[in-house]
């Protein structure tokens, strides 16, 4: 995980509050230091990188080509340097000088200290006094750059002492066009009310917020408005349902909408022309209900759980473009498709279909009751999948055998039959519930063309174990005869599915679900 702004250690007036309500406060610091590293994790990486090093040679006619380059391309170096490295440029000469002030900026106040994330793990003095200073130089830098700022990450300050400030920085963000921002509390005290002040940037094109209590949207002028907003995620928020009603509401252009570790109950409804995809992960919902939606082509959903024991509703009433979508779970989700609620055995119509799918997710415990009689009912209202991404959870105590009889006795699932071509099937332990299931597709599928195997890499003791558990998939009969079979380890056991969510509204990856 991410861990290049670590939180601002606690103070003991809050770990005096946490020791009150009888939590151990060295434990609810490291809770939330994970939180904040999967929040720095999900963030959009900054254009700029104070990693790269700078290697030039002079000609040997010593004549400086670059000073001669065109304004608009200098302004355009600049603007692709930390800050600090542009600032130098502005001594090289006069001209410099007038480039760089009309350069469109980028600001990420993690370089400004590269020795921050060290001492804010040292004690909690020097971690407050270095993020004063980062406060107090992003002022300088926002107060002394006439030009615009193009970038700006605001992730290492404590905005707790400077909360007035940090609506200040918002309006000259606003004044000056930023395009991207993306701002986080680090996270003392968690329900800090963020400035509302975003909510006019109208140049804004990507936002991300992170580790803040979401404004109160009811006294915000009607005519507010994100009229260039294509990319918005909200990490751990603090929030009601009327506020993702509102920032999707005056947010007319969005195309890609994130939300990561939502921990409060929460309904979305979605109603939006422009949205393409939605990507969900480590969150928790009363109700995600996809109303209209007509560009949508991927509903993303990764490590959600119910809350409770009561699960998330997750409704699809018009959706003509939906390609992708899960990882749908019967243990976490209860499903709706147009105004059907589906169960096991609940009747197939095209009502209950979801046509334009063609890749589909899905968590399946094979050796639970529940789960495994669900999954002939959902795969039915998915004719048209080709790609099958199966992700067998673990299981405490199986609740039933599920043979390859009672998979026989479901009968033919269309997409199996005659759509599926390429079935990825994760986390594979080898058991007789897994080994029945694939048994059966194997037999059924007539077009498969590949199958990944991806082991859970922690469940086998040996080798000879894996070979134990994997060889009888070879021996299986398959319907498709020139079908291949691959096996491989998980790419990254880690990171909970992090790797492939951040890929997931990338449009150049066809498959979102691939490791």
């Amino acid at each position: 995980m991410d861990t290049r702004v670590p939180p601002v250690p606690m103070d003991p007036a809050t770990a005096a509050m946490f020791r009150l309500d009888g939590q151990d406060p060295d434990e609810m610091e490291a809770l939330f230091a994970r939180v904040l590293s999967y929040t720095h994790y999900a963030l959009s990486d900054p254009p700029v990188s104070v990693d790269a090093r700078l290697c030039a040679l002079l000609p040997h006619h010593s004549v400086d080509g670059v000073s001669r380059l065109p304004d608009l391309l200098l302004r355009n170096i600049v603007s692709r340097l930390p800050v600090k490295e542009g600032a130098r440029t502005a001594t090289l000469s006069r001209h410099w000088r007038g480039v760089w002030r009309s350069a469109p900026l980028v600001l990420v106040d993690s370089h400004i200290l590269p020795t921050a994330a060290a001492t804010a793990a040292a004690s909690t003095a020097a971690a407050r006094s270095d993020a004063r200073r980062i406060t107090s130089i992003v002022s300088r830098i926002l107060a002394a750059h006439p030009g615009p700022f193009r970038c700006v990450h605001l992730t290492s300050s404590h905005m707790e002492e400077f909360h007035g400030l940090l609506t200040r920085w918002l309006r000259i963000l606003a004044n000056k066009g930023i395009q991207e921002l993306v701002l986080v509390n680090r996270p003392w005290p968690l329900d800090l009310v963020l400035p509302s002040t975003f909510l006019g940037m109208t140049t804004l094109t990507r936002l991300y917020l992170g580790l803040w209590k979401f404004p109160d949207t009811a006294g915000i002028p009607s005519a507010t408005c994100l009229p260039n907003l294509l990319e918005l995620g909200l990490c751990s928020l603090v929030m009601e349902s009327k506020d993702l009603d509102f920032i999707l509401d005056r947010s007319p252009v969005l195309e890609t909408l994130y939300i990561h570790g939502n921990l409060f109950k929460v309904s979305l409804r979605l109603v939006s022309q422009s949205l393409r995809c939605m990507k969900i992960l480590m969150s928790s919902f009363e109700e995600i209900a996809v109303v209209d939606a007509p560009r949508l082509e991927r509903l993303i959903l990764t490590g959600c759980w119910s809350s409770g024991g009561v699960c998330t509703k997750v409704k699809i009433s018009y959706a003509p473009k939906l390609h992708s979508l899960g990882y749908l779970d019967s243990g976490s989700h209860d499903l709706e498709f147009g105004n059907t609620v589906i169960k096991a055995g609940t009747k197939v119509s095209p009502s209950t279909m979801v046509p334009s799918v063609r890749v589909l997710a899905l968590e399946l415990r094979c050796g639970v009751r529940n789960d495994v009689k669900m999954i002939p009912t959902v795969l039915r209202c998915f004719p048209n999948v080709e790609t099958l991404h199966i992700m067998s959870g673990k299981t405490g105590q199986p609740s039933g055998k599920h043979n390859l009889k009672f998979w026989n006795e479901s009968g033919t699932i269309e997409c199996i039959s005659s759509r599926i071509k390429l079935l990825v099937f994760h986390d594979y332990q080898g058991d007789r519930s897994e080994l029945a299931f694939l048994k059966f597709f194997f037999e059924s599928a007539l077009v498969l063309k590949h199958v990944v195997i991806v082991l859970a890499n922690a469940w086998f003791t040996s080798m000879e174990d894996m070979h134990s558990k994997v060889n009888p998939l070879r021996s299986m009969k398959r319907a498709s005869a020139g079908s291949k079979i691959m096996v491989t380890g998980c790419s990254d056991p880690e990171d909970g599915g992090m790797g492939n969510f951040k890929r997931a509204s990338a449009s150049s990856v066809g498959d979102p679900f691939v490791n």
